[in-house]
């Protein structure tokens, strides 16, 4: 009788962030980025190797152990702004400050993702009442998060998806020129985001600063599977991309780096949610009161205020751009009646409990 191996639950760092070897490069838009095609031409995402069986082995410890691995929605994401039909009319129409807008925003917001690698881990053992030994928790610090960093932002001289999205942006558009308030826009909104009051005080701030960290990003990067269908549903239509193969296959290639992103958040924060945690007056707090809150909490305000936020990015200037064509009264007509009707849902699936 054959005995089979248990999967390993533990990893280096420099596992974490290994690639397979590529017969050839990605190359987007001039720069050398990571990631890779085999002989047969397909794409293997770069650092996982053994990242993406790592976090195949963590999830299935959760299940063993009789836990769920947390799942969002997709009833909760809002329609992209502007969506498939409306953008696809707009390019047809040589209004294109709108998309160029709209896929430079999306590059910049990649690019910020590097953020992450300077989340700050505290001591999870003192912290976590339960052990975390061979868990995605154990290996946030140690590969994980600086992998998701890499991911988004390139390393060295190695580009990430920040340049793929700005490629794709190019090879669809041409080149277009990008408009000079797009960063400045984007980052007065941030700054006009409203400072909150932590939800969970009881908590070691660091280790809530964390775990909030992780939520949102999580949200997010669910959110944006949204986004990558927008891209390729638009960029890969032949009547309004210059290069509808290479443009759709570049955001393809992020689509399918992405994947780890979500699953080592959701394991990670799955793993919170079946333990318990310290407070810092020395009580304890269930860890799925503190994850589901502070999910209800991201769902609940991205859900109201990313449609919102999406059309001012680019609502002022694209009617501004449509008064160059022939009758932009009739075009913002037959804009308006290609919107998407679509309201947040009233539950977000992770509502406060009476959970201790």
């Amino acid at each position: 009788m054959t005995s089979h191996a248990e999967p390993s639950l533990t990893f280096s760092e420099d596992e974490l962030l290994g690639s397979r070897k590529y017969d050839e490069p990605l190359i987007a838009g001039g720069v050398r980025c990571h990631g890779g095609f085999d002989e047969d031409g397909r794409y293997h995402s770069p650092r996982t190797l053994h990242r993406t069986p790592a976090i195949s082995a963590w999830q299935d410890q959760l299940l063993r152990s009789g836990h769920d691995v947390i799942e969002i929605s997709r009833a909760l994401m809002p329609p992209q702004y502007p969506n498939v039909e409306q953008a696809k009319l707009l390019l047809r129409h040589g209004v294109r400050d709108p998309m160029v807008r709209s896929l430079t925003i999306i590059s910049i917001v990649e690019g910020f993702g590097a953020v992450i690698r300077d989340v700050r881990v505290p001591e999870l053992a003192e912290l976590i009442v339960e052990p975390i030994d061979g868990t995605a928790l154990s290996h946030l610090r140690h590969g994980l998060f600086e992998a998701h960093a890499r991911d988004e932002a390139g390393y060295e001289d190695e580009g990430g998806h920040k340049q793929m999205w700005e490629a794709a942006r190019d090879l669809a558009l041409e080149h277009p020129k990008i408009p000079g308030d797009v960063l400045m826009r984007l980052m007065g909104r941030r700054s006009r985001a409203p400072k909150r009051e932590r939800p969970f005080p009881q908590l070691d701030e660091k280790l809530e600063r964390m775990l909030a960290m992780m939520a949102q990003v999580l949200v997010i990067e669910v959110f944006a599977e949204g986004t990558f269908q927008w891209g390729i549903d638009v960029l890969s239509d032949p009547e309004v991309s210059a290069e509808p193969q290479a443009a759709g296959d570049m955001v393809r290639y992020i689509q399918s780096d992405e994947s780890p992103h979500v699953e080592y958040l959701r394991t990670a924060l799955s793993e919170v949610r079946a333990r318990t945690l310290r407070t810092v007056d020395g009580k304890q707090i269930a860890g799925c009161k503190v994850v589901d809150g502070l999910l209800h909490d991201m769902l609940h305000n991205l859900t109201r205020n990313r449609p919102r936020e999406q059309r001012e990015d680019v609502r002022e200037s694209m009617i501004a751009a449509m008064q160059d064509v022939a009758n932009p009264t009739s075009l913002e007509e037959e804009y308006e009646s290609l919107a998407s009707a679509w309201t947040a849902p009233a539950q977000t699936g992770f509502e406060p409990s009476s959970a201790a």
